[in-house]
């Protein structure tokens, strides 16, 4: 059946601190953020997996990324709120320090405008996670408000990165700067774990708005 010829398997990579033979570790892969998480290619060839390395049932791998996805997607949304709330907090720092025409950053309308926008999108998010959580420990299908709360997530992880990146001006664009990190690094949660577009499609689904593939 469909789904149903894929397990999931555990294979260790070393014994005695040598590679196992057919495992070739490949090139790191240089990315724009995430530095601190490598990745990079691993070659297999010919490589010898004993039953007692496959996790679960046989034939049930497709079914448990499926279900572990939800709580990855979870896991995003919930791992942001802290990032976004403390990128909002250190412009507003800056900006009641930053001086200009005589008075400071903070002092601008539009800048005090747009960073209390930032603050209530944040907290919508939170809100939508929270209650997502509610539904997962209560033992509930989450598929949906997970879905939604990854997908919100990934936006303002651009978004709020990126319209505090602007107020920070030339420091902004430094390397060192927090916000910085912050704009290269959580670009990849409109990515990882199932990308926007693969988001909204679960959700027209859902919706019924969209066709399910036949089984």
């Amino acid at each position: 059946p469909i789904h149903k010829n894929k397990s999931l398997v555990m294979v260790p990579m070393r014994e005695n601190g040598k590679l196992l033979p057919g495992i070739e570790v490949g090139k790191k892969i240089k990315k724009i953020g995430m530095n601190s998480s490598d990745t990079g290619l691993i070659y297999f060839d010919e490589v010898r997996v004993p039953q007692r390395y496959r996790i679960g049932a046989e034939g049930q791998g497709f079914i448990y990324q499926m279900q572990q996805f939800q709580e990855e997607r979870l896991w995003c949304a919930a791992s942001t709120l802290q990032s976004l709330t403390n990128c909002i907090q250190w412009t507003v720092e800056w900006a009641q320090e930053r001086k200009l025409f005589g008075s400071t950053l903070a002092d601008q309308q539009w800048v005090q405008f747009k960073l209390a926008e930032l603050k209530a999108e944040v907290e919508s998010l939170r809100a939508l996670t929270y209650q997502a959580c509610e539904h997962y420990v209560a033992g509930e299908d989450v598929t949906e408000w997970a879905t939604m709360a990854k997908l919100k997530a990934g936006r303002l992880n651009r978004t709020v990165p990126d319209t505090c990146l602007q107020f920070w001006g030339g420091m902004g664009f430094t390397w060192e700067n927090k916000v910085s990190r912050m704009y290269r690094d959580g670009r990849l949660a409109s990515i990882g774990g199932g990308a926007d577009e693969v988001m909204l499609g679960i959700l027209a689904k859902m919706m019924g708005i969209a066709k399910r593939p036949q089984k």
